[in-house]
């Protein structure tokens, strides 16, 4: 089977992953008076084709031409693999961070004293691409337990279309939705109605962190998802009452518990599209509301900045 092909202006640097060859190295002191992403890290949903996710690689680079990005797309052998093997795969996103210094360095106390902290834009597609997500906050965390406060760094987070726990319904129509051979979608749903009923016996018997679209909506809480954020990261909710798989109440309630929880959140909630096809309805809203997002985080970052000057 051939390897599928990267998205135009990009290169492939792991299974599914992707990035762009705007910029590929740390960034230097010349880089740094701007007011734009200079790395921008998109999660794709379940299923997700490469045309599909064009559609917002395309949109990006031409509002932020000199910004590096990185594309994982999401098989649905993701939901279901041992934590080890999603850190496997994740780990050339881990490799790109760094070296566009996006993590912390271990090359040289000089090298780390100049390094000029990037500012990263995270846009993450339903409950799959939240998967991704939360697994590499869990792979970083691990790599790089010492992060201090000082790591933040200017960043925003958009959840598109979720997150939802969903119920044996909708997860059936995401499955057929992302497995379009139906031999290896009939064996799939076998295989997610088994392991639904088990995680749900022993929810009842233990609590609902047994399930893992619940367990994925507690992580989603965490301030420092990923060790550059904290609570004043902006987070954009963007979700739609049309959304037959994601039901947008589930995505609402999320959002008023991270802002109760003290995190900086705002949502955008459109009344006619389907799932991850805000966009598609709307082109011109849903990108002014990705560009309000990211201008907040520029101005809370550059007070921040002033602050600590």
């Amino acid at each position: 089977m051939s390897r599928p092909q990267p998205p135009v202006g990009f290169v492939t640097i792991g299974d599914g992953i992707y990035i762009s060859i705007a910029r590929t190295k740390a960034l230097t002191v010349s880089q740094t008076n701007e007011s734009t992403p200079h790395v921008i890290l998109i999660f794709g949903w379940m299923g997700a084709l490469t045309r599909h996710l064009e559609n917002y690689t395309r949109p990006y680079a031409e509002s932020y031409p000199n910004a590096t990005q990185i594309l994982v797309k999401c098989g649905p052998s993701f939901i279901w693999t041992s934590e080890r093997a999603k850190q496997k795969r994740l780990f050339p996103v881990v490799e790109a961070l760094e070296t566009l210094g996006c993590l912390p360095s271990f090359k040289g106390s000089v090298q780390e004293v100049n390094r000029v902290r990037p500012r990263v834009l995270i846009h993450a597609f339903s409950n799959g691409g939240c998967s991704q997500l939360t697994a590499l906050g869990r792979l970083l965390s691990s790599k790089f337990p010492l992060t201090t406060t000082s790591e933040h760094l200017m960043s925003a987070l958009i959840l598109d279309s979720c997150p939802a726990t969903g119920n044996v319904r909708t997860i059936k129509a995401a499955f057929s939705f992302a497995i379009r051979n139906p031999v290896a979608r009939y064996i799939a749903l076998a295989i997610i109605y088994i392991a639904h009923a088990i995680r749900l016996s022993l929810s009842m018997a233990f609590g609902k962190e047994m399930m893992v679209m619940e367990y994925l909506k507690m992580q989603l809480f965490r301030p420092h998802l990923l060790p550059w954020m904290n609570t004043e990261t902006p987070r954009l909710y963007i979700f739609s009452k049309k959304d037959k798989l994601v039901p947008w109440q589930e995505v609402q309630q999320h959002a008023e518990a991270a802002r109760k929880a003290g995190l900086n959140v705002r949502c955008e909630m459109f009344e006619e599209s389907g799932h991850v096809a805000h966009m598609r309805l709307d082109p011109k809203r849903y990108w002014a509301s990705v560009q309000d997002v990211w201008e907040v985080a520029c101005g809370e970052g550059q007070a921040k900045g002033a602050e600590s000057g």
